[in-house]
């Protein structure tokens, strides 16, 4: 029996060889060649590279962190100073749209990454050409629809029965034009994708860190500009965030080439250009994607709804701090997708357990830390206009350390197996999520949504997904291992 390094079979210089006995008969059954000093220099190279690849993309998640962290900071004190806290308020709550609407792609994204990330050759390789021009007719299709909502809920004034009272004056068309940018570029988010896939995660990383820097440039353009326009600052964010899209798919299109062009010309041929059967994948992926914004994103809704009317702006105020380590969270976690799909594409099982035990120990380090500074920023921040309560930087804390504990469990679970045992767990999440944010938000305010999210994460996905990966890594291994039995009865 050969050695495995790397999901590959790797034949030993060395004639050295141990017995595989029976442990029943104590016959030998097989012999099992042992590594030598080329096989070790080559464990180590591989294990240099691997490295070299994730200090990459770690060094990208500091340097992006800190960009986006400081032109945040600054962007939420150039709205708050010269637009006031209605125009901050509002421009939360209309920035959930595209976390509210996630299922937007229909699952197709998941399809792309596993597609690109498990070829050999994804520039040339059919299969993923097929794939790519199966994703942009969905996504074709699902712009339309969006754009399509969008400006009937607008022309019917349907947007503050929707998003609740506290929307400005003429927010409604703000809601409106967000949403049809949100859906002309979502076709673009192919190129996100594409880059993910490819295992350049440092990349896609840094082209995140454009979006604060854009943002703080079209706010000064306004401000110079002495424009009272309080209802833009959402669809400046919008348009800051599209710039990201274009970005990434010109990237895509010269990595690839030529397969983004000739994915694009395959479009409209819709007989002798056939898509690929995407609903193993796509369905599952597809089912979480209309389910967790409900669970997670309705927690502004809530506080609009029920929340005292000092609520919903330390929420936004809160969520700004924190959601600089969530994404971080989030963007690594994403960056682990590749590596998972390619080491199933080779045969090879990689547990995710211990990243899970790594990425929460960071994210509580991490937590400790920023909830220390939290009070003296949003003190700064809002010219001491906003208090954040002591719960609730204590719950976004809980909140961060759990869903990074999370990232790489759901990560590993990207195969269709893993996809669709996620269904049940987020299908039950919901209404726990609901009861519980909606049960502590009249005792707790701003914190009780948040504290509902954390502890429906630990019991709905934490818990079931670290039993399903020990089973499923467990199965995985015995299968690539079998028992000496195994190999005496196929002897």
């Amino acid at each position: 029996i050969n050695l495995w390094v790397n999901g590959e079979e790797y034949v030993a210089h060395s004639e050295k060889t141990i017995d595989v006995e029976n442990p029943a008969t104590g016959k030998v059954v097989d012999q099992l060649a042992l590594a030598d000093k080329h096989c070790l220099d080559h464990v180590v190279e591989i294990a240099r590279e691997a490295q070299k690849e994730w200090g990459r993309t770690a060094l990208a998640k500091v340097l992006v962190m800190g960009v986006t962290g400081a032109f945040g900071l600054v962007n939420t004190r150039l709205i708050i100073s010269h637009f006031g806290t209605d125009a901050y308020a509002q421009y939360g709550l209309l920035a959930t749209f595209p976390t509210l609407m996630p299922f937007t792609d229909l699952g197709i994204g998941a399809v792309i990454l596993n597609a690109v990330a498990g070829s050999a050759d994804p520039a040339h390789d059919s299969t993923v050409r097929r794939t790519v021009t199966t994703a942009i007719r969905v996504l074709l299709a699902s712009a339309l629809v969006i754009c399509t909502v969008g400006v009937v809920i607008g022309l019917l004034g349907l947007w503050p029965a929707l998003l609740g009272a506290k929307l400005m004056d003429g927010g409604g068309t703000t809601a409106t034009l967000c949403l049809v940018i949100y859906g002309l570029a979502l076709p673009l988010s192919i190129g996100q994708r594409i880059v993910i896939g490819l295992g350049r995660s440092a990349t896609q990383v840094i082209s995140q860190g454009i979006v604060s820097p854009a943002m703080s440039c079209l706010l000064l353009a306004v401000i110079a500009a002495r424009l009272q326009a309080g209802n833009a600052v959402s669809v400046l964010s919008y348009l800051a965030n599209t710039l990201v899209s274009v970005v990434c798919v010109v990237m895509a299109w010269y990595t690839t080439r030529p397969l983004l062009r000739q994915a694009v010309r395959d479009v409209p041929r819709l007989r002798s250009a056939r898509g690929v059967r995407i609903r193993g994948t796509a369905g599952p992926q597809l089912v979480q994607s209309l389910v967790i914004p409900i669970a997670f994103q309705t927690d502004r809704l809530l506080l609009s709804h029920l929340g005292a009317s000092d609520a919903l702006a330390q929420y936004n105020l809160a969520s700004t701090l924190f959601n600089l380590l969530t994404q971080t969270v989030m963007v690594a976690g994403v960056a682990m997708w590749p590596l998972f799909a390619r080491a199933r594409a080779r045969g090879r099982v990689e547990s995710p357990l211990g990243p899970a035990l790594f990425f929460g120990a960071g994210g509580l380090v991490s937590g400790l830390g920023l909830a220390a500074l939290t009070p003296w920023a949003a003190s700064v921040i809002s010219d001491g206009r906003i208090h954040l309560p002591v719960t609730l930087i204590a719950a976004y804390l809980v909140y961060v350390v759990i869903e990074a504990a999370k990232q790489p469990l759901g990560m590993y679970m990207t195969d269709p197996r893993g996809l669709r045992f996620q269904v049940v767990p987020v299908l039950v999440l919901v209404p726990v999520n609901f009861a519980l944010s909606w049960w502590l938000t009249a005792p707790l305010g701003a914190a009780g949504p948040i504290l509902g999210s954390a502890v429906s994460v630990l019991v709905c996905q934490l818990v079931p997904y670290t039993w399903w990966v020990r089973r499923d890594v467990a199965r995985r291994r015995a299968l690539d291992h079998p028992s000496p039995s195994h190999l005496e009865e196929s002897l």
